[in-house]
């Protein structure tokens, strides 16, 4: 049992050395409390410090997203000029509706513009002449064409981005449309100077 606690004026102050005893341990284990809760939680830390870790990854991430969608792009406009570039060579050889068109109309105006006195190699000149040299004309704009595409789209990675090399199967479709388009270009001129299927003989 506690004794009762004299001041020094001798007035009793009501309260055993137990009870006071056992305040200042709570006092001393609540400051205690706080201290190592002031110790483990730093100034500046908690939320906030997490929030800003996040927006740093976030932009990080954003950053490193941005140059690949360039590339992709970059891609996808050379390998489809690449596609263009070889199907224009195969319309150079093959003929096209553009061509049909300028040899029915050349046809036409030979018949229109030839009498029927004129000579035989001038009829077969003015109605069947023409109409192939237009055939070849048009035939030979189509394989140039070609020829264009191609080297622009060989000769893109030198004027872009420094170390990035350009896909395999861009190079190769590139390629075919540049050697479908010399081909075509070479027929076409041939053609049309008669060198290649010139105009039967009339005499």
């Amino acid at each position: 049992m506690g004794t009762k606690t004299v001041d020094e004026a001798g007035t009793d102050t009501g309260a055993t050395s137990d009870e006071k005893t056992v305040d200042v341990t709570k006092k001393d284990v609540t400051e205690a409390d706080g201290s190592v809760t002031d110790e483990a939680t730093p100034t500046g830390a908690g939320t906030d410090g997490s929030a800003e870790a996040d927006d740093t990854t976030g932009d990080d991430t954003a950053g490193d997203d941005a140059p690949g969608d360039g590339e992709g792009s970059t891609g996808v406009g050379q390998g489809a000029a690449a596609v263009v570039s070889a199907g224009l060579g195969v319309v150079s050889l093959t003929g096209s509706w553009v061509a049909t068109v300028a040899a029915a109309r050349e046809t036409l105006v030979g018949q229109l513009q030839t009498s029927s006195s004129a000579s035989v190699a001038k009829q077969v000149k003015e109605v069947y002449g023409d109409a192939w040299a237009a055939t070849a004309l048009v035939g030979g704009l189509f394989a140039l064409a070609a020829l264009i595409v191609g080297v622009v789209v060989l000769a893109r990675p030198a004027f872009g981005a420094p170390g990035r090399p350009q896909a395999a199967w861009i190079k190769s479709v590139a390629w075919a449309g540049v050697s479908l388009g010399v081909i075509g270009l070479v027929l076409a001129v041939a053609k049309y100077s008669d060198i290649l299927l010139g105009l039967p003989s009339t005499g």
